[in-house]
């Protein structure tokens, strides 16, 4: 075991992948001499070379659809879109390509392609490096959305990222690169996808969160534990796949949903959870779901901490809950 912050166990991951497997490669903006705008690829070329570690044009459309060239020929590049804000010219061949090859293969064509992308605000990126625009890709069939919230969880996801032959769109919560530490072991255990995390169990309401957000959700509980509220909080870790099992489970118990996410409210993954538990959770619920999410407005840059969703929003949201029913 060793203790590490998020940036570091994705470093570590990539190094360990690569010396494992000569199919696995990186390409991207800044990723080989530089090791990367948050040094996630820090030391990798000089370790295996600028065949395997390739600095690309800036084009995130030519660098979607090398990566996919590749995986058609075996190869399994790990493609890093330097902020997701920046994916936008690569939607094309990432929604209409990648996500179509293994359907309209029959099964023949695995696209073997992860993308790392940092997203989400909390560092004064401002308007293009701040936004959690994930509920796209959740949208698009063929297309696997993961975000870890733990160094842990960040290598674990990553090695079934790496070993997944569905493309995966792995994203990283930059605000909390490097302000959360933890132990990582140092093996080479997946984290499989589709099994949400019980990070504190409760009675008294449930809270769902993913990446960034978990340990606002983390600090808003142990506030409202101090006022004697039991609150489960669950870390949703892979939002496709989702464990559904586990989000009706806890609300099942608790009779309260809390969903917190950082993406604009409007068409959020909040309002997918909060579906299926109008549909399958509805006689368990003791009052509506709420959602504490960021607003329907562009990324501001002067009210980014207003924007980003605290604990203080979140004890509100499960007061109003409470006293609901």
């Amino acid at each position: 075991m060793s203790e590490m912050n998020i940036v570091q166990a994705i470093n570590r991951t990539l190094r360990d992948a690569m010396k494992e497997d000569p199919d696995v490669l990186v390409l991207g903006e800044d990723v080989g001499v530089n090791g990367g705008v948050f040094r996630a690829t820090d030391g990798l070329i000089r370790e295996f070379g600028a065949e395997r570690v390739i600095d690309t044009p800036l084009s995130e459309t030519g660098i979607i659809g090398t990566a996919i060239g590749m995986s058609l020929y075996g190869l399994k590049p790990i493609a890093e879109i330097q902020f997701l804000d920046f994916i936008y010219p690569a939607f094309d061949q990432i929604v209409s390509e990648l996500a179509k090859f293994r359907y309209r293969s029959g099964g023949q064509y695995p696209a073997h392609v992860v993308i790392r992308a940092p997203y989400g605000g909390g560092i004064k990126g401002g308007i293009y490096h701040s936004q959690s625009t994930e509920a796209y890709f959740c949208h698009t069939a063929g297309i696997k959305v993961v975000i870890p919230s733990t160094p842990s969880d960040a290598r674990g996801l990553l090695f079934s990222a790496i070993a997944d032959e569905d493309p995966v769109l792995f994203l990283e919560p930059k605000r909390i690169y490097r302000s959360l530490t933890g132990e990582v072991s140092d093996s080479q255990e997946k984290v499989p996808f589709g099994h949400a995390r019980v990070v504190r169990e409760g009675s008294d309401v449930s809270v769902f969160a993913y990446g960034a957000m978990v340990p606002v959700a983390q600090e808003a509980a142990d506030a409202l534990g101090r006022d004697g509220v039991s609150t489960e909080v669950i870390d949703l870790r892979t939002l496709v796949p989702l464990d559904e099992a586990a989000v009706l489970a806890s609300v099942e118990k608790t009779g309260r949903a809390i969903i917190v996410h950082e993406a604009a409210r409007f068409c959020g993954f909040g309002a997918e959870l909060s579906a299926i538990l109008a549909e399958k959770a509805l006689y368990s619920l003791k009052a509506p779901v709420l959602r504490v999410t960021g607003y329907d407005t562009p990324f501001p840059y002067a009210l980014e901490n207003v924007y980003l969703p605290n604990p203080e929003r979140v004890v509100r949201a499960v007061r109003q809950s409470l006293q609901a029913g």
